[in-house]
């Protein structure tokens, strides 16, 4: 059989019922968002993108492809070429094993020693290997890009990165299964950052947009999910996300210690930044103020220490009043109120032990 004869195998529909085609787990969750007696579905079985663009339609309402995400050479390609092929509305749903399940498995799978030397050389080559570029290529020749460890935030950012919305999505035993909306056409970020240092599009002095360096501390992609999780967790004490999944083990080590902000040092040396001045705030962040309130930002060069650190707000207005606050003072006595408000925060940084997150 040839190559293109067995890649069309994949994308056939089938007339047998969901409940013989899927486990309990996929069909309840398929269900849960279709109504498989009356919407119309395409179901198929691929990791190629050449069977998505060879369905037979103009525009695939809502599509169905329960082959794992982890064997899929190029995500963002492969979504992308599902949003293409997908009319806007539709419902896309797939699954995936996240880092997490994948963890779990491997731990549960040998005794407690062996199981840790195991996910520890699994993470190094499944994990680390594909992001690092001389390892890159020697992986990939050796794998194929299949079988690899996906975080959950990951998967979801690159859908949203991809011109979808997060729907809905629920971890499973094995897998996690998720169904994205198509709500517009895909970013194409064709630089997208894997590595430690991260360059985050903040707003600036007059509203331009600047990079803000940071060590990585969220998983690749998880600044697309900033408006879902807030959507879904809202903000909690001192304006940080409530349970934010996309935060990794080792990246809540270095906010404690705040040495995610170290390359911002250099933000402040280019004069981006000055060292006491309004937080630098994400676009979505940014359109949670007032949108007064937001144009008098604009007039304020932003801060390596915030505010924050001075009057330590626990809500949203909290944290509006205290830069209000500070803003006031900075018209009247500029050098003054950074002086007081640089040794007053260094004073609850290190004898009270103030936190912003």
């Amino acid at each position: 059989m040839s190559h293109t004869a067995s890649l069309q195998r994949e994308v056939e529909t089938s007339s047998i019922p969901i409940s013989e085609r899927y486990n309990s787990e996929a069909v309840d969750f398929i269900q849960s968002n279709l109504d498989t007696s009356t919407d119309e579905i395409n179901f198929v079985e691929t990791t190629y993108r050449f069977n998505i663009e060879s369905l037979q339609e103009d525009k695939v309402k809502n599509l169905v492809n329960l082959k794992r995400l982890n064997d899929v050479r190029h995500i963002n390609k492969f979504f992308e070429t599902v949003n293409s092929e997908m009319a806007f509305g539709g419902l896309f749903i797939g699954c995936f094993e996240s880092k997490e399940q994948r963890k779990e498995r491997i731990l549960n799978a040998y005794p407690f020693i062996i199981a840790q030397i195991v996910y520890v050389l699994d993470f190094i080559w499944k994990r680390v290997c594909p992001k690092i570029k001389f390892t890159q290529s020697f992986y990939f020749d050796v794998t194929n890009g299949n079988d690899r460890s996906l975080p959950l935030s990951t998967i979801l950012g690159r859908l949203v990165s991809c011109g979808f919305e997060i729907v809905d999505y629920s971890e499973k035993n094995r897998l996690t299964y998720f169904t994205a909306r198509k709500i517009e056409k895909p970013e194409f970020d064709d630089n997208p950052t894997y590595g430690p240092l991260i360059a985050l599009k903040r707003v600036g002095y007059k509203g331009k947009i600047i990079d803000v360096y940071k060590l990585r501390t969220m998983h690749p992609y998880s600044e697309y999910l900033q408006e879902y999780i807030y959507e879904q967790n809202d903000v909690e004490k001192g304006g940080k996300f409530k349970d934010d999944f996309r935060i990794t083990n080792w990246g809540k080590v270095l906010r404690k210690f705040w040495l995610d902000e170290l390359p911002m040092l250099y933000n402040w040396f280019k004069g981006d930044l000055k060292l006491v001045g309004v937080r630098p705030l994400s676009r979505h962040y940014f359109e949670l103020y007032p949108e007064q309130f937001q144009e008098r930002r604009k007039k304020y060069k932003p801060g390596l220490i915030p505010p924050f650190y001075v009057d330590l707000p626990k809500t949203m207005e909290e944290i509006f009043a205290s830069e209000k606050k500070y803003m006031m003072q900075y018209e009247k006595h500029p050098y003054l109120t950074d002086i007081k408000y640089f040794f007053k925060s260094l004073y609850n940084i290190f004898i009270k032990r103030a936190r912003s997150n």
